[in-house]
């Protein structure tokens, strides 16, 4: 990860615990320099640690990125490769790095699509981050909302076959605790780059009441000035909770 990046302007106390980004423009920034979706989703890595070094010195606890959606299975198989084969190289690399970067990193979504060689990448990540206390970093692969809402459905569902959960007892935390962003923080604020304005069956249960922050810069491009804005745009709104 990049050593070092401009810290935002956002007081403490206005800093959002939890952001979540969909990282999106990749392929569109590639086309109109005359690139490769490969080269665009590469310079997509490179945001991503701008990004994470920003978010940590500013004070961010959690940082949700979606990195492969479960409707990117429909896009062109080589770009798929892709995809999955930059995720192993980003899982490779951080395991290759020392501890004490104050970053703990997961990946959530589903596992038994993707490459098994992968799946051992993430697990060994996790454990290599575990005892990361700076800033965690939720790496969406092969990640649907609303698969994670029928998980976790699934989930409640055995435990009172079981007898182990009453039905009157599933409440939102217990919902909650189900899924694969389990004991942390809702989103306080979601960004998405690109210029689109979707949730994309991105985190939908948990940004229930997550500020919105939409940027037409897409996603290579985007720098620790550009989350900066996104914190200040944050920090500037009364967030009511329909109080």
């Amino acid at each position: 990860m990049i050593a070092h990046a401009p810290l935002p302007s956002v007081l403490p106390q206005l800093v959002p615990h939890h952001v979540a980004i969909i990282m999106d423009g990749n392929r569109r920034w590639a086309e109109s320099r005359g690139l490769s979706s490969s080269e665009g989703h590469a310079r997509g890595m490179d945001a991503l640690d701008r990004t994470v070094v920003a978010a940590r010195n500013a004070g961010v606890r959690c940082l949700t990125v979606y990195a492969f959606s479960e409707e990117n299975w429909a896009r062109d198989a080589a770009e798929v490769s892709d995809l999955l084969a930059l995720a192993a190289r980003f899982a490779a690399r951080e395991i290759q790095a020392p501890t004490g970067s104050g970053v703990r990193i997961r990946a959530i979504g589903r596992r038994d699509r993707l490459p098994e060689s992968l799946c051992r990448a993430f697990e060994a990540l996790e454990t290599h981050t575990a005892d990361e206390t700076g800033l965690t970093l939720n790496v969406a692969v092969d990640y649907g909302a609303r698969s994670e809402v029928a998980a976790a459905a699934r989930a409640l569902a055995r435990e009172v076959a079981a007898g182990t959960l009453a039905p009157d007892a599933i409440n939102e935390l217990e919902i909650a605790r189900r899924l694969w962003t389990a004991g942390q923080p809702d989103p306080d604020l979601l960004i998405r780059t690109g210029g689109e304005l979707r949730l994309s069956n991105f985190l939908l249960y948990q940004c229930a009441y997550a500020e919105l922050w939409s940027t037409p810069i897409p996603w290579p491009e985007f720098d620790a000035a550009t989350f900066g804005q996104a914190l200040d745009a944050y920090a500037s709104r009364q967030r009511r909770f329909g109080k």
